[in-house]
């Protein structure tokens, strides 16, 4: 296992904010993933003493103050699932590529939902079954970072 240092994260976590903040329109904005949770949740499961629950809910926060939305909801959808995250961080260090993938889905789901319960509190309306295809973008988006983890560090034993 490589060492992992605190700049590494950090650039990781302003290269998810600024891919949130670039221009989507259209179904690229619907279909657009959650890509600072999805570092969050990356570096949660391999860093878990440089990053923790204090750290997403502050990405949450910027995430808040980019968007204009509702300020803490982003900040508390994090802290929740960040909350998950850590509570089986050790025992998922021990599964499979796909049994992660499956339990990551599932707090990208957890995610949404939050979101959509916090937004349906402030009176907004019901946001429908679309509302939750970042999820299935944000995993398909998982699986391409997983894999090429794994093949820059099978490559990195072999030399």
């Amino acid at each position: 296992m490589r060492i992992i240092r605190l700049k590494t994260i950090y650039l990781t976590l302003l290269a998810a904010f600024l891919c949130y903040l670039l221009p989507w329109s259209g179904a690229a904005l619907v279909a657009r993933p959650d890509f600072m949770l999805l570092a969050l949740l990356y570096w949660i499961l391999r860093a878990p003493q440089f990053t923790n629950i204090g750290t997403a809910w502050f990405a949450g926060v910027l995430i808040d103050l980019a968007s204009g939305s509702l300020f803490g909801q982003n900040a508390l959808a994090y802290a929740v699932t960040a909350f998950f995250a850590v509570t089986y961080q050790r025992r998922l260090v021990l599964f499979n590529i796909w049994q992660q993938s499956a339990y990551v889905f599932v707090l990208l789901i957890l995610n949404q939902a939050t979101l959509a319960v916090l937004k349906l509190f402030a009176g907004g309306e019901s946001p429908g079954w679309s509302y939750f295809i970042p999820c299935v973008s944000g995993i398909i988006l998982w699986q391409f970072v997983i894999f090429s983890s794994i093949s820059i560090e099978t490559h990195a034993k072999k030399a």
